[in-house]
Order: C-alpha cells, then sequence, then structure tokens
C-alpha cells in the first residue's frame, strides 16, 4: 500500500466548507464543518467536518469526520489510490495516518478494509485491526495480472 505523491505536500493546500471557524496567527486551529473540501496537489478530500492544527506557521495535523471521509490521490506511478473511513487523524509532523471507522482502501493492485488502518508514510508500514471483534481483509492481485481468457466454445459432436 503507497499514499499520494510525495511533491503533493510542497503544493498548496485549498479548503472550503460551509463554515469556518479559524485562529489567526502561526499557531492555532481552524475548524471546518458543512461540505468540507480540501486539495493539494492530487490529493482531494471530502469530509462533514475537518479539524486542521498550524504549528510554526505550518499544518501540523489533520482530524477529519465524515460519512465517510473520502480520500483521493494519485500515487507517485500515476496509479490512484482512494481510502473511506468515518475518522482520518493525519499526523503531518510525524508522517502517520491513522483511518477509523469502516476503512476501506484501493489502489489499482488491491483493496484493503477493516475498522483501523495505521499507515506510516516515512517508513511504509502498515498495522491495521479489526477492533471489536472485526477483521481485516486483503486483496493483493498478482503484478502482472492477464485477462481471463474465455474457456474453448464446445465442439459439435454429429450422432
Amino acid at each position: 500500500m503507497a499514499l499520494g505523491r510525495t511533491t503533493d505536500r510542497r503544493q498548496p493546500m485549498d479548503a472550503e466548507a460551509n463554515q469556518n471557524t479559524c485562529s489567526l496567527g502561526d499557531a492555532g486551529q481552524c475548524v471546518m464543518t458543512g461540505n468540507v473540501r480540501i486539495t493539494q496537489g492530487s490529493l482531494d478530500i471530502s469530509a462533514a467536518k475537518a479539524t486542521i492544527f498550524r504549528a510554526g506557521g505550518d499544518i501540523s495535523r489533520a482530524l477529519l469526520s465524515g460519512s465517510p471521509v473520502v480520500l483521493k490521490q494519485e500515487m507517485d506511478d500515476g496509479t490512484p489510490m482512494t481510502a473511506r473511513a468515518n475518522n482520518v487523524d493525519y499526523n503531518l509532523s510525524t508522517d502517520v495516518v491513522i483511518f477509523t471507522g469502516d476503512v476501506v482502501i484501493q489502489q489499482p493492485r488491491g483493496t484493503m478494509s477493516g475498522q483501523r488502518v495505521v499507515y506510516n508514510l516515512k517508513t511504509g508500514n502498515v498495522d491495521s485491526g479489526g477492533e471489536g471483534g472485526g477483521r481485516v481483509k486483503m486483496r493483493i492481485m498478482p503484478r502482472n495480472a492477464a485477462p481471463a481468457t474465455p474457456p474453448p466454445a464446445p465442439t459439435k459432436t454429429t450422432p
């Protein structure tokens, strides 16, 4: 599993919502509610609520919630990735993203679903669990999957 283009974090972030309560200055937080949409490079996020934390003038953390939060992004090789979850906690200081609640992550090479997925962007490590007795499910497609060939047509036999 991989998340997003490495160049996206160097792009400007645009955010819009029905309502915004924001503290001015280099530190503090902005709380956005109602039809939240955040874009940054190839990253496109839709959520019901976003709390964006700033430290030293930069964004340090984003807490997103919704029914569900939908995160779409292109990976460095150009392939798409879509993640859905009830909650997303993205700590930009540690490069760790935590997806919780009905998580589904889809990529061309496979899918992962469960109740909790922790993804470390620095190391590429994924830790997932099925909280509350749930299960984690994965499907990994072969690297060079050939299209399925139809079975041969039956031959007619004459009596």
